[in-house]
């Protein structure tokens, strides 16, 4: 199963449709969408020979049954590393946070609140001097964090900037930064590829799911299909929009 394995294997068969991702070599592939296959996520016997089974006769017989996906580019594939390795970075120093305020609450200290950049300054100053030494391990690396971020930030800038023109129409979008334009440009990637625009909330997760039988049809939850980060950010731009500080739009109206 590495590429080079791969590659020795597939490269010297006839054209084939294949249920994987060997197009470089010819073959006809069909990328199929994992979440729609219970035919091998709830199989009881799920072994590598039954799945190869049951994708070669879903293929054969309707590939629309596979729920086919398309592959995103190198250059959407490579920028989203960077969108990625940010969003790590910033899980990882929430939850130092997190621990910070937790470990000064059982001496009973309340960190002051105050957003990503300016807390780690303004919690420093509240910690007594008794027990700063020993937070000093937390701080220090909390501070590197938001460094890398910065720099991620300005990186990211950069990528839009050269790279993606269709960014800085949607920053016409009030509250839409570029992270969240840039992510949804690169997780998008062929925006032909959508019958029409309100196809593209259904493809994020952002739709009702349905659950109709006979004369029931329930009011359902979001499908949350889909880029999770992605829709993460989306959602927390119409907070922005329509909540009490956002811009004084027709929409928010």
């Amino acid at each position: 199963m590495t590429p080079a394995g791969v590659r020795k294997h597939f490269a010297k068969i006839p054209r084939s449709r294949i249920a994987k991702t060997l197009g470089e070599f010819g073959h006809e592939v069909i990328v199929a969408n994992p979440r729609q296959l219970q035919l091998i996520s709830a199989n009881y016997s799920k072994i590598d020979s039954n799945d190869a089974k049951i994708l070669a006769t879903l293929a054969r017989v309707d590939a629309g049954l596979l729920s086919p996906l398309p592959h995103r580019g190198e250059k959407e594939q490579t920028t989203l590393l960077s969108i990625r390795a940010r969003a790590q970075l910033v899980k990882t120093r929430v939850a130092l946070m997190h621990s910070l305020r937790g470990m000064m609450k059982s001496y009973g200290i309340r960190l002051p609140h105050a957003t990503s950049d300016p807390f780690l300054q303004r919690s420093k100053g509240s910690v007594p001097e008794e027990l700063l030494p020993h937070m000093e391990g937390i701080f220090t690396i909390a501070q590197s964090l938001t460094q890398e971020i910065d720099n991620y930030d300005e990186r990211i800038e950069k990528i839009a900037a050269e790279q993606y023109p269709a960014v800085q129409g949607l920053r016409k979008v009030p509250e839409l930064g570029t992270l969240t334009a840039l992510t949804f440009v690169t997780t998008i990637a062929d925006p032909g590829r959508f019958s029409k625009s309100r196809a593209v909330g259904a493809f994020l997760g952002l739709r009702p799911r349905q659950q109709q039988s006979g004369g029931q049809n329930p009011q359902l939850g979001i499908t949350k299909a889909g880029d999770v980060y992605l829709r993460k950010l989306l959602v927390q731009s119409a907070h922005c929009l329509l909540g009490t500080y956002g811009q004084d739009t027709a929409l928010k109206q």
